[in-house]
C-alpha cells in the first residue's frame, strides 16, 4: 500500500513541473505602451521612433512590483538605458524582467520567490524612458527570447 500512495506522490510532483506557467500583471495599472517587436513605437525620450520589447504599466512611484510567477532572482542591477532591473528565472526557460525600479532591496540574487512576493517598488529609473510617467516596464522571455507579455498575462 506504501508503495502505491510514493508513486502517485511522484506523479503528481511531475505533472506539476509540467503546468503551464499563470503570470499575473507585476502592478494593477493600465498599460501606457504595447509590446512592439514587429512596429515601432514613438518614444518621448529618445524623440524617435523605436522597437519596444516590454509593456510598460502605469503606476505611482513606490508602488509594490510584485513577482508574476513563482522563480529565482537571478540579477539585480543598474542598466545604462533600463535603470534599476530585476530578473526572475522561472521553470520551462521562462524569465521576467522587472525595469525601471526606485528600489530592490527586498530581495536579493539567488533568492527564491512566490509569485505574487514584493520584489521592489515602480520609480523612474530608465533613461530610455525618463520622459514617460512612472511605471514599471516589464518583459517576458521565453528561451532568451522577448515575447509579448500580453500573451501570458492571465
Amino acid at each position: 500500500e506504501q508503495t502505491e500512495q510514493t508513486s502517485s506522490n511522484t506523479t503528481q510532483a511531475a505533472q506539476t513541473t509540467n503546468t503551464e506557467l499563470q503570470f499575473i500583471k507585476p502592478v494593477d495599472g493600465e498599460i501606457v505602451k504595447e509590446f512592439a517587436m514587429d512596429n515601432l513605437v514613438y518614444s518621448n525620450t529618445l524623440q524617435e521612433w523605436t522597437v519596444h520589447t516590454g509593456i510598460d504599466i502605469k503606476a505611482d512611484k513606490k508602488t509594490v512590483v510584485k513577482a508574476a510567477e513563482a522563480g529565482t532572482v537571478k540579477t539585480i542591477k543598474n542598466d545604462p538605458s533600463y535603470g534599476l532591473t530585476i530578473i526572475v528565472e522561472h521553470e520551462n526557460g521562462f524569465q521576467t524582467v522587472y525595469a525601471n525600479l526606485l528600489t530592490s532591496e527586498v530581495v536579493v540574487e539567488g533568492e527564491k520567490v512566490e509569485k505574487g512576493q514584493s520584489l521592489g517598488t515602480v520609480g523612474n529609473t530608465a533613461a530610455f524612458e525618463i520622459a514617460d510617467e512612472p511605471h514599471l516596464h516589464f518583459e517576458i522571455l521565453k528561451d532568451s527570447a522577448q515575447v509579448n507579455p500580453n500573451i501570458y498575462i492571465k
